[in-house]
Formats: structure tokens, sequence, C-alpha cells
């Protein structure tokens, strides 16, 4: 307790550090500030009777869609569509990368290119904003809230041409906007505050939503007949369990030892002595949560136009794939996620651009020739880890239905796997890394500035 103190105390008196922290949680407090904001045509008084309908009639769909943005999807807010546009994006440009020339050339420009493969991510968030705007419109006066059975929600007649056109016109260019001013908010948080602002920004969305779920968790095992005190101290003894095995599949590595001809001495009669030792990092996990959200986007497309399908035998396979709880939808969700772990580190870890650097550099793996022997040996390592690495995210992806099935909560079932347990944590952890490297510097500048003091009153006495 008393290490956590101290440092709690060394990040308050390091005075760049604490400027850091206090831009970061001003930006995250305006962005959920926007979160409550409602479209305008959208009773704020009213949206209470919206959000009851979706949180008891959505079967997880819409708890899964609105985690990411804390609640500001299902609220009809302003800040709807968040940042998931520009995630997507950023996943096509990076899979435009891999087969245009032209952009792979871009990629490899440095800083340059980086700043104009940014740009063009922009302008491809904003396309993917003018589809997913009018989607999200149709399914909010369709589906979610229409207007003959939650008239009191509408500030507008949308049933008129006029009151429909001004709804919509109004709804698509404010959601564009949001996205847009939350990637603002996320770029500040990055250029000027500690962290990654994109997903600080995703983070807070999710733990947003976490006390409201720990209390109904709470309030419903203290009820008669649902296990008691004891069941829910079983309950977070199992979610912290959870947690420390999302640490170890996040933070485990495979390290592959490199030499470099420099760092070898040369001490005569043929006899060399090294200098320094290397290696390359390979994660279990290179490819972090994204298998998880490319695998739930195609398992969820299709449900959003389940309402549209008049066809009886289209209908019937939905129907095996529909509850989001059940066993085959959690069955393909499982291979969807081990199938994307591998196309993503494979994109991710390029093993030829990795073999081209070490032989450019004189660097070479033990016992491994340079070249293609090196790829292949590159290849078989990450096969050997990405296989386990797969199967133990696919179990992660899959916990939160597992223990809905054994009687948790479905909002706090949420939190003991899938993308918000796994982003919440890496998150943290990239933080923590940061605060301490940050912490190092500070250290070693006062270590500095007593050294040049000392120097100077022993300068002065003599």
């Amino acid at each position: 307790m008393s290490n956590v103190l101290i440092k709690f105390y060394n990040i308050w008196n390091a005075k760049e550090l604490r400027k850091k922290i206090l831009i970061t949680l001003s930006f995250l407090l305006i962005y959920r500030f926007g979160a409550y904001i409602p479209l305008p045509g959208i009773n704020p008084v009213g949206i209470s009777d919206f959000m009851e309908n979706i949180n008891s009639g959505s079967k997880g769909l819409m708890q899964i869609l609105s985690s990411f943005t804390g609640g500001a999807f299902n609220r009809a807010s302003i800040l709807a569509l968040g940042v998931m546009p520009y995630i997507s994006g950023s996943i096509i440009m990076q899979l435009m990368c891999i087969v245009i020339p032209s952009l792979q050339r871009l990629q490899k420009d440095g800083e340059s290119g980086k700043r104009q493969i940014n740009f063009l991510i922009r302008w491809l968030t904003i396309g993917i904003c003018l589809i997913q705007a009018p989607i999200y419109l149709i399914s909010l006066t369709k589906q979610f809230i229409p207007f003959s059975t939650y008239s009191s929600t509408y500030l507008l007649n949308i049933n008129t041409i006029f009151g429909k056109t001004l709804f919509w016109v109004i709804g698509i260019f404010i959601l564009t906007s949001g996205t847009l001013f939350t990637i603002w908010l996320g770029e500040k948080i990055t250029n000027e505050g500690i962290g990654n602002g994109i997903s600080l920004i995703i983070m807070s969305g999710i733990i947003a939503r976490f006390p409201d779920a720990i209390v109904k968790e709470i309030l419903n095992r203290l009820k008669i007949g649902n296990g008691g005190l004891m069941i829910l101290l079983i309950e977070i003894l199992l979610w912290f369990l959870v947690i420390f095995f999302s640490i170890l599949i996040i933070q485990a590595i495979r390290k592959i030892p490199i030499q470099y001809v420099s760092h070898y001495k040369n001490l005569g009669l043929n006899y060399f002595h090294h200098k320094k030792h290397q290696y390359i990092p390979l994660k279990m996990t290179a490819a972090g949560v994204m298998p998880i959200i490319f695998s739930q986007a195609i398992m969820l497309f299709p449900l959003t136009f389940y309402n549209y399908i008049h066809n009886e035998k289209i209908k019937k396979i939905f129907n095996l794939f529909q509850d989001i709880y059940g066993l085959w939808y959690n069955l393909l969700f499982s291979i969807l996620v081990i199938i994307f772990t591998f196309f993503y580190t494979a994109i991710t870890i390029p093993s030829n651009q990795i073999s081209d650097d070490l032989k450019r550099n004189g660097g070479h793996i033990p016992k491994i020739k340079p070249g293609r022997e090196t790829v292949e040996y590159i290849d078989s390592i990450l096969s050997k880890i990405t296989l386990p690495g797969a199967i133990l995210l696919a179990i992660i992806a899959i916990l939160p239905s597992i223990v809905f099935r054994i009687g948790i909560t479905q909002n706090f079932s949420l939190f003991f796997g899938g993308t918000s347990l796994l982003i919440i944590v890496g998150v943290i952890l990239d933080i923590i890394q940061q605060i301490n490297i940050y912490l190092l510097n500070n250290y070693y500048d006062d270590l500095m500035i007593i050294k040049k003091n000392r120097n100077n009153r022993y300068y002065i006495h003599k």
C-alpha cells in the first residue's frame, strides 16, 4: 500500500506528467459530456423510454454496439457513431496497403508517408460515416424507436416530408461531425496528454458502463434465492482471475535472439567477444483485439438486417446464429477469431521485411542463414505461438456468453472477456508503461540536477 501511495506522490510531483494527466482527463470529460447530448429533433426527456426498450429487448446486441461509445449509441447522441468509423477506415487502409503497391511505398516513406496515410484515413472515415449515419437513422426511426410507438421521443413529425428531410439532413451532418470531433479529441490526447487517445476514448466508454453493471449484479445476487454474498464474492474472484489471465496473454512474448557483426570485439587470434545481446520480441497475440472486432462485425452485420428478411428458409438459418449467447453463434464466432488471428498476424508481422532489415543492418539469427532460411524460421515460430494465442483469444472472446449462461447478469458478463476486457487491460498496461517512462526520465533529471549542484558546491569550496 505504501508503494502505491509513493507512486501517486511521484506522479503528482512530476509537473509535466501531472499536466498531461489533467489534460487527458479534461478531454475525456468533454467526450463523456457529449455522449449525453441527443440529436436535434430527439426529446431528451422521452429518450429514457428508448433506453428501457433497448435494454430489455435487444438480447445483448445493442449492449455490444453501445459498449464502445459509453451508451451514446442507445441514447441517440450526437456522438452515437463514436470512433468506430475511424477504426473501420484504419482497418480498410491497412488491407489496402497490402494489395496496392503505391500505398505500400507510401507506408515506407517514414513520417511524411504516415501523414498522407492518416489524411486518406480521415477521408475514408467521412465516407464510412455517410454510409453508417443513414443506416443508424433508419434503425432508429424504423426498428428501435418507431415514430408511431414513441412519438413523445421526437420533437419533429418525421412522418411529413419536411420533418423527415430535416431530421435526416441534420442527423447525418451531426453524426459525421460528432465522429470527426471525437477523432480530434483522440489526437489531442495523444499529442498533449498521455496514452493513445482513440484507445482511451473507447476505454472510457466501456468503463462508463461498469458502475451500472456492477450495481445491478450486486442487487441481483442479494435477492433471495440468487446465491447471496458468497456467490457474489466467487464471481468477483473469477473476474480477477480472468483479468490476470488476459494480462498474461497480452504480455506473453517469444524472444528470438539476434546478433550483429558490429557488436563483436576482436580479441586477437580469431577470438571474438560478443559485446551486446539483442532479440526480436514476437507477441503471442500480436493481432491484439482486432480478430475479435473483425469477427464481431461479421457476426453482427447480418443480424441488423434480420427483420427485413422475408424468406423463411434464410430466416431459419439466421435463427441458429441470432442468439449471441447461443451455442452456434459462439462456435462460429470462436472459429472466426482463430482464422482472423492468423490473418492479422501475417499482415502486421512481415517476415520478409524483418529478414531484409536484419540482413541490411548486418544482423542474423544464430545458427540460421540470412535470407530465405530466416524467413522460414520466423514463420515457423509465428505459427507455433499464434495457434495457442488464437485459441486463448477465442476463449476470452466467448467468455461473456459462458458466464451469462451460468447466471451472471447481461451487463456485467460483458466485462468477463471479449473486446471490452482486452481493450481495458491493454490500454491500462500501455498507460502504466508510459507513466513509468516519464517517472524514470524525471528521476534521471533530478539526479543530474543534484550532481550539478554538488559539483558547483565542490568547486566553490575548492
